[in-house]
């Protein structure tokens, strides 16, 4: 498979080759479900919490008698049905942590590679360390080019650039994170991968252990 390259005008200026055996590996949807789901039950706190009947303070005694009075009987004003009572089958602590195995994180995260790979969501941009300051027109101007404008957009770059980040904090619908970084999750939920072709080769080496080999060398 050929990946093209472009540069920052967004025209074609060479093309990324992909083993097809790496693009086209078997996917399992359900084990890219449970991790995806582990993932964000593991972001969950659980920390929510209510006070029931027997821990809002007061309420020791008897609000009236039980009978004579005309009014219904109640045995104390911290019920459920009074005005700051306790609260019936409210939300309590709860441990949401999920456990996934390595082997199952990283045979996820090759599937969710091979996916964008597939369906062409892998956009390769050369010379993006050789900006020289923040240019925000620059990125607007080529994800218009690109047609990916308004996509949720994955930004990932081999190395932190001050002007990368700078530049395509304004565009909306963009994140940026270091390229080893995503998580399964990050991968599936953008529309988009945009990152170079030298971040791509540290993610075939890292995930598929396959070395890029530049052409004609």
């Amino acid at each position: 498979m050929e990946l093209p390259i472009y540069n920052l005008e967004g025209s074609q200026t060479g093309v990324f080759t992909i083993p097809d055996d790496i693009v086209h590996i078997e996917v399992n949807v359900p084990l890219l479900h449970q991790v995806v789901v582990a993932h964000q039950a593991n972001r969950r706190q659980g920390t929510h919490s209510t006070l029931r009947r027997g821990e809002v303070s007061g309420g020791g005694r008897k609000p009236w008698s039980q009978k004579r009075t005309g009014r219904a009987r109640q045995g104390s004003i911290r019920a459920p049905q009074w005005r700051h009572g306790g609260i019936v089958h409210g939300p309590k602590p709860v441990r949401y942590r999920q456990k996934i195995n390595k082997k199952m994180k990283e045979a996820a995260l090759r599937m969710a590679w091979a996916v964008k790979l597939r369906e062409g969501e892998v956009l390769l941009i050369d010379g993006l360390n050789q900006m020289n300051g923040p240019k925000t027109k620059v990125f607007h101007n080529l994800f218009t080019t690109l047609g990916i404008l308004g996509k949720r957009i994955l930004l990932l770059l081999p190395e932190k650039s001050e002007s990368v980040l700078l530049s395509v904090r304004n565009v909306p619908r963009v994140d940026t994170l270091p390229v080893l970084q995503p998580s399964t999750e990050d991968l599936l939920q953008h529309k988009v991968i945009v990152t170079t072709p030298q971040a791509l080769s540290l993610v075939l080496e890292r995930r598929f252990g396959w070395s890029y080999v530049q052409p004609g060398s």
